[in-house]
């Protein structure tokens, strides 16, 4: 293992990142000195993959949380914090966008009540209807884990989620030896604190790895069009020929399959209601007809 630096300015794909490398790359080094193990990155091979977001500091200009990995957890919790629907939606629409298989673990059941389990089997049917995998665990009583270390094995899995899930107290569960630190909830504003500032990869003992990414206290999605969003929700991109239109934003078009679908109950409105949100906060106005 080598401690590395980047030779010059790299520009990837023509991707404009606030960060030309990310983890989970594959590169190319130079060595400089052996014995002090350091190398010099000359080189940054093609992307399988990536996962971005908008930059936290620079507004138009997306930062890469990963790249090159197998599938995506989202981390969510129903208490203490909740985790919005929109925010899931919001995260799977960033996945399909970039073709990562994405699983919803919801961690936390030890504080369930009716209310909460209620809410997760309504959400999991949504969501295994949709080919995603669901799971409910709870890292404080150990329930769930084994599971969590089946679908990571032989696999690069990036895992996210608010600040304040238990998503260092999972990857503890998981690597007793790394030992993140974890962050009780503030109690004065009942949100987690954030407890990893950058990614960092982990190997897996049976093969396999994990990548924790900070926080993330929102999600903004970058570089996509408003006729585009609907592309990155299975149960919209089934029915997208049937619409009127080709340019067809589902909001204000006559004889639109997505709004059919939505009145039949086809299509939950909560998805609905998420897709408007996303909508609402990508490019110009939406189209009158």
């Amino acid at each position: 293992m080598h401690n590395a630096r980047i030779k010059g300015v790299f520009k990837i794909d023509d991707i404009t990142s606030t960060n030309p490398i990310a983890v989970g790359d594959e590169v190319q080094i130079e060595v400089e000195d052996e014995n002090e193990e350091t190398a010099i990155i000359t080189d940054i091979l093609p992307r399988r993959n990536h996962i971005n977001r908008q930059s936290p500091r620079v507004k138009y200009q997306q930062h890469i949380i990963a790249a090159n990995i197998d599938q995506s957890v989202l981390i969510g919790t129903l208490k203490e914090p909740r985790t919005s629907q929109g925010f899931i939606d919001r995260f799977l629409v960033v996945c399909e966008m970039y073709y990562v298989p994405a699983i919803i673990v919801f961690n936390k059941t030890d504080l369930y009540k009716t209310k909460e389990e209620d809410k997760y089997r309504h959400l999991s049917s949504i969501y295994e209807s949709l080919g995603y995998k669901t799971l409910a665990i709870s890292v404080k009583e150990n329930r769930g884990i084994d599971e969590i270390n089946g679908l990571l094995q032989n696999k690069i899995t990036l895992i996210s989620g608010h600040s304040g899930v238990g998503k260092s107290s999972l990857i503890n569960a998981i690597l007793p030896g790394v030992d993140l630190k974890t962050q009780e909830l503030s109690g004065w504003s009942g949100k987690g604190m954030h407890t990893t500032t950058f990614a960092t990869m982990y190997d897996l003992p049976n093969g396999g790895s994990i990548i924790d990414t900070p926080g993330i206290r929102e999600l903004a999605i970058t570089s996509l069009e408003k006729e585009e969003l609907s592309h990155y929700f299975p149960e919209m991109l089934s029915r997208l020929q049937n619409c009127q239109y080709n340019n067809c934003v589902h909001i204000n078009e006559p004889n639109c399959a997505i709004k059919e679908a939505v009145q039949k109950g086809e299509i939950t409105e909560e998805r609905y209601l998420s897709y408007i949100n996303i909508l609402d906060t990508l490019g110009d106005n939406i189209p009158k007809y």
